[in-house]
């Protein structure tokens, strides 16, 4: 299949569903070679893409697995780091256990893969792409782990951004606000009262459109972008695809 991403060997975690299944569809549809992971949630049936089962918060796992796409494409160019969840946390009710899940998933996950995608890439240059979160730059007072650990993931990211230049190694994070599955626990978390106060302040605070984004429509040409040759320049960032909610460095 020819278009902007053909040659681009891409590995993309969490592939299976939400952001990831969005990413695979637009990397796939843009020409590139795509290797995805999936854990829980089963991957589709039929697709031209290569899965390989993976819990990313296992470091040997993900060894093997980076490995093992690394060779099925030939090397690797782009990494998009998808595999991730959101969990409702309110401050003064955590438990240990919430904080231990969410570190594990979110942020020694993106550790895990962002290293193991570097010893293939330090050869040669590739390009990191993390998912940071909007919660983390605004704050959440219902998912304050979930947003502390997305705020550790942009951290991480700057950092590698900076310590990885060298070896033409970049690195971008991501702050969508689109439909995804953990947008409908959030909805299920705060209820039917809560959903009607929600959709006002997603109204009233997302300029383009008053609504969660799509991620097929809205955040894959974004990562199209990001995946190619147009974006080499680019690194360190957080970039907010949210129709305007965050308005990062206003």
């Amino acid at each position: 299949m020819s278009g902007p991403l053909q040659g681009r060997r891409v590995l993309v975690t969490g592939g299976a569903s939400g952001i990831g299944a969005a990413a695979v569809a637009a990397l796939t549809g843009a020409g590139a070679t795509v290797v995805a992971t999936y854990h829980r949630a089963p991957p589709p049936a039929g697709s031209d893409v290569t899965w390989l089962p993976c819990d990313v918060r296992d470091a040997a796992a993900v060894d093997a697995m980076v490995d093992a796409a690394a060779g099925t494409m030939g090397g690797l160019d782009v990494l998009v780091n998808a595999a991730g969840l959101w969990q409702p946390g309110i401050p003064g009710a955590i438990t240990a256990e919430d904080i231990d899940f969410l570190v594990d998933t979110n942020l020694k996950a993106t550790i895990f893969t962002n290293q193991a995608a570097y010893r293939v890439m330090r050869t040669e240059g590739g390009r990191i792409i993390n998912f940071g979160s909007g919660e983390a730059v605004m704050g959440s007072p219902i998912a304050a782990v979930y947003a502390a650990t997305k705020g550790a993931v942009t951290a991480w990211t700057r950092s590698i951004a900076r310590a990885w230049a060298a070896e033409k190694v970049s690195a971008i994070a991501l702050a969508p606000a689109v439909q995804t599955p953990g947008a409908d626990r959030l909805r299920d978390f705060v209820g039917p009262e809560g959903v009607k106060v929600l959709d006002e302040q997603i109204a009233t605070s997302i300029p383009l459109g008053g609504a969660l984004g799509d991620p097929a429509d809205d955040l894959g040409p974004v990562l199209v972008f990001l995946a190619g040759e147009g974006s080499r320049f680019m690194t360190g960032q957080l970039i907010a695809v949210d129709g305007g909610m965050v308005m990062l460095g206003a």
